[in-house]
């Protein structure tokens, strides 16, 4: 018997390690409900890795070597304003509009390319070491992710990097495309899951969590890729979401469980 409880003891003890200690463990952030309160029609052939609403221009990167590109379309009405291709061996990221420049990211080139916001043509190059995956602005910074659960803060203007922190969370995570909320918050996709988390920057702390697996229909889920591009609408508390190949872009809030 007493062997027995020392051996319940010794458990509790290792369990208390692997999870952190006593009370240290991240407990499960706050779920989030996704309301749908509009849709809007998306290019299923577009390989989607970042989005971003400037006013009333949508901007949208896409991927896949030899197919990635850059478009910028009337928010109001759908119409292409402009379109870049991204030549290969560049694979497209993550995108943001910083001041007078929109940024692209490449995923395993470590180049990130500045171009100008209406034309959408290149200025220069920046280099950057790892992968890139998801990219916003927050004030007068960039936030950008690369497929760990760090985010690491950047100059707008040089790319250099200024800092990082590790996201705080019960489970890892994958971070990937990005968008910095008006509320200071930043909203990001777990890869390759459903999740969409909500952070605190600062911290690090998941201050909330949304499950989008219900957006699609089973047949749209046939033919679909994964949840990515997620891009607040300026001066509401809206957000477009949307994915890889996916039919339809969805105008959602994200509300208490």
């Amino acid at each position: 018997m007493e062997r027995n409880r020392r051996a319940l003891a010794m458990g509790v003890l290792v369990g208390s390690l692997l999870t952190g200690g006593c009370g240290d463990a991240e407990p499960e952030p706050p779920r989030l409900r996704i309301e749908v309160v509009g849709v809007r029609p998306h290019d299923p052939e577009a390989f989607t890795q970042g989005l971003e609403v400037d006013g009333d221009v949508l901007y949208e990167g896409t991927g896949m070597t030899g197919r990635s590109t850059v478009r910028a379309t009337d928010l109001r009405t759908g119409a292409e304003l402009a379109r870049a291709e991204l030549p290969e061996p560049y694979f497209g990221e993550g995108i943001t509009r910083a001041g007078d420049t929109l940024w692209q990211l490449t995923w395993q080139h470590g180049v990130a390319f500045a171009r100008d916001p209406v034309t959408l043509e290149t200025r220069s190059q920046a280099p950057y070491r790892g992968e890139g995956w998801g990219l916003c602005t927050r004030d007068g910074r960039l936030v950008m992710s690369d497929g760990t659960d760090t985010l690491t803060f950047r100059d707008p203007v040089t790319f250099a990097p200024t800092g990082s922190v590790t996201l705080r969370d019960s489970r890892r995570a994958h971070l990937n495309e990005l968008d910095c909320a008006a509320d200071g918050s930043v909203y990001a996709n777990d890869y390759p899951t459903n999740r969409i988390l909500r952070i605190d920057p600062d911290s690090g702390h998941v201050l909330g969590a949304a499950d989008a697996s219900a957006l699609l229909t089973r047949e749209q889920r046939a033919t679909a890729d994964v949840l990515n591009g997620i891009a607040q609408l300026p001066g509401t508390d809206r957000f477009l979401i949307t994915g890889k190949h996916w039919p339809t872009m969805f105008e959602v809030r994200f509300v208490p469980d």
